[in-house]
């Protein structure tokens, strides 16, 4: 017996999203909060913490595409500091906790960027591989078996008011160039040389999502 899952997709860009459960037969509707009683909840670009009684109620069913590679980029804008910072650039699908973006890691990549992007540029990159990633996983996460790995290291974590401190003089068109100068950097964070530094690990940096 074929069971169809009632997917509730919680994003202010969600049509990537519909169109990869659809793919697999499976009924998705769209909100900007959580509601109703679906058997998954996938949540890409919400910007509200979610709490209890939410997180019991849909224990290990609310999965978050998050645009770093995660434990790098927790939190907002992790594009923009990925630059900054010279931390990893890539994507992440995860389950959501009681943390902010520190969830158990369900598949992730590593995405190529150069010096020509702007953030822009790279933002909608990110985008884009963040959809292709959960394209990927949906079949073996909906079926019970998908990977599960629990983050380590330090990694990093940003606030919105962290931005503050960052001078962008085209906006979101900024030449990701200029965040190199000296003034924008600030010391590396032991996790993001430990990546650089460690043994290659297939179940996280390459493709960890199970086709089919």
């Amino acid at each position: 017996m074929v069971f169809h899952r009632q997917c509730l997709v919680v994003s202010p860009y969600p049509e990537s999203i519909v169109r990869s459960i659809q793919a697999t037969g499976d009924k998705p509707f769209v909100s900007d909060r959580i509601e109703g009683e679906p058997d998954w909840v996938i949540c890409f670009g919400h910007q509200r913490i979610i709490r209890e009684p939410e997180l019991t109620v849909f224990k290990d069913r609310i999965v978050n595409l998050h645009i770093s590679y995660l434990p790098w980029g927790r939190g907002t804008d992790p594009n923009l500091w990925a630059w900054v910072n010279g931390e990893p650039h890539g994507v992440t699908l995860h389950y959501v906790d009681a943390g902010i973006d520190t969830g158990d890691i369900i598949a992730q990549r590593l995405v190529d960027m150069d010096e020509s992007e702007t953030l822009r540029s790279s933002y909608d990159k990110l985008q884009v591989a963040a959809a292709a990633l959960f394209r990927d996983a949906w079949p073996a996460l909906r079926n019970g078996r998908a990977p599960r790995t629990q983050q380590s290291g330090e990694g990093s974590s940003y606030r919105l008011r962290d931005r503050d401190r960052i001078a962008l003089p085209q906006g979101w068109d900024t030449p990701v160039s200029q965040l190199r100068r000296p003034e924008y950097q600030r010391q590396s964070r032991a996790g993001a040389k430990d990546l650089q530094g460690r043994t290659p690990n297939p179940r996280t940096d390459a493709d960890t999502a199970q086709r089919g």
